[in-house]
Order: C-alpha cells, then structure tokens, then sequence
C-alpha cells in the first residue's frame, strides 16, 4: 500500500510544494510501475481503491491507493457505435475548454494588482503554484496570508474578505473583455465533442471554480449562444467548498438528475481530478501547460487534449466505453 500524501503544502522555499513530475505521454491512460512490461502501443487502466485521510490545514484530503492488476486496452481512443453514452459530460472551464490561465486569468489579476497600486505581480512560474488551490479568491487569501497583505489592504478578517471580493470582481470584467474579444480561443476538439453530445442526448455542464459570469462568457462567445442555452453553469461560490472537494459535481449530477457513476468528467488538474473521483465519476484528463507534470495516477484516461480529426485523440463513444470498461482492441 503507498503511503498517503496530501495533494499541496507549504513549504519554506516556496509557496507551494510541487507534484511529482509525470512522463509527458498522449496515448496513455495510467502511468504505474505495473506496466512496464506492457509494449507501447497498448493502454493500461488500474483500478484504484481511495481511502480516506484526515484532511490536512488547508482542506485538502490526503488519500491511500489500493492498486487491482491492469488491464490492456488498444492505443485507439476511437470507440465502437455500440457503446453506452454517458448520463452527463462535465467540464472544468479554465484549462480545458481553453487555456485561459497564464494569458487570461493571470494577465487579468495583475492588471487588477496594478490598477489598485498593491505593488503585486503574479509571474508565470508562481501562478502555476497558486494554481493548486481553487478558486480566485481563495488563491489570492492565501497568497497574502503567505507573502503579507497589502499596505492599503484592511486589517480586519470580514473587510479583508470584503477587499479580495472587491479585487476578484474588478479581475473578471477584465477577464470578461479579453474573451468577449475572443483572444483565447476553445482548446482542439472541445466543440466537436460538445456537439456530439448535444445531438445524442447526453447532457453538457460545465463545473469550474472561477466566477460564474466569466465562466457563462466563455461557453456563450466561444461556442455560441444557441449551444449555451443548452450547457448547464455551476461556477464560482455555488457550492461553499471549492476543488479538490466534489461538492461542485455532486450538485451537478443532483441538478441534472443523473447518477454519479454515469457521468464522464474531463479535467485537467490534480485538484480537479480529485475532485471528480471523490464524486464517483469517472474522469478524462486533457493535460494543460500548466499542469502537464501533475500525478493524474487516479485518472482514468490521460490526453494532451481532445482533438480534431484528423489528429482526434477521443470522441464521445469513448467515453461511453470508457464509463462501461468496454475496450475496443
């Protein structure tokens, strides 16, 4: 049994301890030390029992694998027709249905820091850090909880709570802006994918900890306002405990009316990722820039994104094999 560790901590260095580096892979669905006589053209699956640990000082469960032996699943993610949808495709926003992180998000705190003179600036490297804790306003409480709070911040707990939702309102008009200008553009494949489960019935939400008015611009202006329409938000403080806790999709497999075991989540992100499993979901991950090195051990599928053909790397009938452990070889 591998000893349990916790998702993020603190450390002296920095101000997060980073993950454990992963091999940079496209068609693999586990990394574990069980597979390495497996040739390279074959994915590996591994089922894995979580059992649950205290959580540790900033709320985040600490977890303990059970490994079960590997099954052998062939390197094409295209599935056969006769596979059983999902209930429900759920996506994380931010990383996933684009990458809005370094030149969206992080641009648009540090335009908010400047414009209110706190003399913060978030670099690429650090906001990769911050990214291991959801949310917005979370992420910059504990930033100045850590580095100190600025000069012409309050001193007092609830006005504090006041001032970072001040700051986190002014960073997403800003952020608002850059999409309604469609300067970041949808990651490969993702309006193909939505599309396929528009038009076969499964039903589409989008589950993200980042603000609900910039989370419905993204789907509205990036994919259209006819697929919005049918694309359930559950975004920013709908739920009162952020990512890695599963809160945001089990109201959303509640809200939809579906079973957690038939929903397919697609995440990019450690904490995302915990967060699906934790609900009882099964869970694709599309690496993103900032979260390539991450321990996506618990996922059950790994990719560099979707994609478009002719460089698809899964579509929904995956999925739906994926939820049903019908491989196709």
């Amino acid at each position: 049994m591998a000893a349990s560790s916790s998702i993020i901590s603190f450390s002296s260095s920095s101000l997060f301890t980073p993950t454990t580096p992963q091999p940079k892979t496209h068609c693999l669905l586990k990394h574990t030390k069980h597979n390495d006589h497996l040739p390279p053209s074959s994915f590996t699956t591994l089922s894995s029992l979580r059992i649950s640990r205290p959580t540790t000082t900033f709320g985040v469960s600490s977890t303990t694998r059970v490994n079960v032996p590997p099954r052998r699943l062939s390197c094409s993610a295209s599935a056969s027709s006769s596979s059983t949808l999902p209930s429900a495709l759920l996506f994380d926003c931010d990383g996933v249905l684009v990458d809005t992180e370094k030149d969206g998000h992080r641009i648009s705190f540090n335009q908010t820091f400047q414009e209110r003179d706190l003399g913060v600036t978030w670099d690429v490297d650090l906001y990769g850090e911050l990214l291991k804790i959801g949310g917005g306003k979370e992420r910059m409480t504990a930033y100045f909880n850590k580095t100190g709070w600025p000069a012409n911040a309050p001193a007092g707990e609830q006005e504090r709570k006041e001032f970072v939702a001040s700051l986190h309102k002014q960073k997403t008009e800003l952020f608002m802006a850059l999409i309604e200008k469609k300067l970041l553009p949808l990651r490969p494949g993702v309006a193909k994918i939505i599309d396929q489960a528009l038009s076969q019935g499964v039903q589409v939400a989008v589950c993200s900890t980042s603000n609900e008015k910039a989370v419905s611009a993204i789907v509205s202006f990036l994919l259209g306002p006819e697929k919005a329409e049918k694309i359930k938000i559950f975004a920013g403080d709908v739920v009162p405990r952020k990512k890695p806790d599963p809160a945001i999709y089990l109201l959303a497999a509640s809200t939809l009316g579906v079973e957690s075991s038939r929903c397919v989540v697609v995440e990019d992100s450690a904490i995302g990722l915990a967060a699906a499993k934790a609900a009882g979901m099964t869970c694709i991950v599309t690496k993103s820039g900032y979260t390539e090195d991450e321990d996506f051990l618990n996922a059950d599928a790994v990719f560099d994104c979707i994609g478009d053909p002719p460089e698809e790397r899964f579509d929904l009938a995956f999925c739906g094999n994926l939820l049903e452990k019908q491989y196709v070889r």
